[in-house]
């Protein structure tokens, strides 16, 4: 009868093709099929929700048909289901599949081994895939490096990105421009309470953005996770600042070693019953401030999905942006993907002729208003890799992205 309801759930919550209820009560497994379309599939994130009634206080451990090869695979969950996610580690050609028998186990043979690991030294979340370092979260406040300008001081951002050889790809308080740090997202014309603010420009004072607290943290052979949450300050009273934005970031890093894999998605909502408006501008949103190395113009470049430069890309609405030139070694790069989720999407992107800085825009269409009780969400995915950008490489990322791999979970 267990037995039973537990096939019941999986009917409803994974598309299960039914196949023998014999099979399945004598080996205990059940089989999992990625299909994977139009396109190449490799090293492409691969996952499927299963009911947790399935597998309450068990463990999965994940068995390739072809040849026996045990796969990590990691578990998710939430109230009402669980999420297997593991790394396609053989390339699949368009139009065929792959199968997998899953197990459910009482307790894991082995402990798998946990790839990503999120270290935190009370400063900095310092991200290591394999012990190589990937990224640094800065969640404590970075004191300003010039004496008279303090106020460009900062927490809440990402610096240093790494490459996969180990260079870093990010710069911070570039004297040009020193309110932009590696990787954040902040709004340079917002309308709060009546009176004009905004958190990009730390020189003008009207606003700041700060770290307040780390969610979790988790380490894992296929994924590592931080989940942070930062406040957006008004400064523009200044006898009384006011949080009016709570955000969160959901960063996550992929256990793939010869180029960088991660997500960030940002939940920005009102801090008080007050709405913030989002005025139309030609800049702000999630930003990216390449490396010092880059700043004389002829070292870097733009492309965009629609094959555009720095010479001809700026507002354009591109699928992905990527920022790539020579650093001290090598030519290293960095693709960041919008997501068809997001606000006006395809988003347009400032890409600035003369540094190598650029992010995406959404208001530069159309001012956007945050009501209380609702949430802007932004997601994006950045890839990191050396050498100059492979475009049919980042075109395979990006339907891995928005057009994922279909997984199966049958009984036979």
């Amino acid at each position: 009868m267990l037995k039973f309801h537990i096939l019941f759930f999986l009917l409803i919550g994974c598309n299960i093709q039914l196949a023998s209820l014999d099979s399945y009560a004598t080996d205990n497994s059940l089989h999992l099929t990625v299909e994977s379309g139009k396109q190449t599939r490799k090293q492409s994130v691969l996952s499927c929700e299963v009911p947790a009634g399935i597998a309450k206080n068990k463990y999965f451990f994940l068995i390739r048909d072809r040849d026996g090869k045990s796969i990590p695979v990691q578990i998710e969950s939430t109230q009402k289901s669980k999420r297997i996610s593991w790394i396609l580690d053989e390339e699949l050609p368009p139009h065929t599949t792959r199968k997998y028998k899953l197990q459910v186990i009482e307790k894991p043979i082995n402990k798998p081994v946990e790839k990503v690991v999120l270290k935190n030294d009370g400063k900095k979340i310092h991200v290591l895939i394999d012990q190589h370092p990937v990224l640094v979260y800065n969640h404590a406040t970075v004191e300003s490096p010039l004496p008279n300008q303090p106020y460009y001081a900062r927490s809440g951002y990402i610096h240093p990105l790494y490459t996969p050889s180990g260079e870093e790809i990010t710069d911070d308080f570039n004297p040009d421009h020193a309110h932009q740090h590696g990787i954040m997202f902040a709004w340079r014309k917002m309308l709060f309470d009546g009176r004009e603010t905004n958190t990009w420009d730390q020189k003008e004072n009207l606003g700041r953005i700060e770290h307040v607290n780390l969610q979790s943290l988790k380490n894992g052979p296929v994924f590592g996770e931080l989940i942070v949450q930062l406040d957006h300050v008004d400064l523009s009273n200044k006898d009384n600042p006011v949080v009016m934005l709570k955000e969160t970031w959901k960063i996550r890093v992929f256990a793939l070693t010869d180029h960088f894999l991660f997500d960030i998605i940002s939940r920005q909502k009102c801090a008080t019953e007050k709405s913030v408006l989002l005025k139309k501008h030609h800049y702000g949103g999630m930003a990216f401030r390449g490396h010092a190395h880059w700043h004389d113009k002829e070292n870097y470049d733009f492309l965009t999905s629609d094959g555009l430069t720095k010479i001809n890309g700026n507002h354009t609405r591109p699928n992905w942006v990527n920022i790539h030139g020579p650093l001290k070694t090598e030519h290293s790069g960095v693709t960041i993907f919008d997501n068809p989720e997001n606000l006006h999407f395809p988003q347009p992107v400032r890409l600035h002729p003369k540094m190598p800085y650029f992010c995406f825009v959404p208001i530069h269409l159309k001012e956007f208003r945050i009501n209380p009780g609702k949430s802007l969400v932004s997601k994006y995915r950045f890839h990191v890799h050396t050498g100059k950008p492979n475009v049919t490489a980042i075109n395979r990322l990006w339907e891995d992205y928005t057009n994922p791999a279909q997984v199966k979970i049958t009984i036979e």
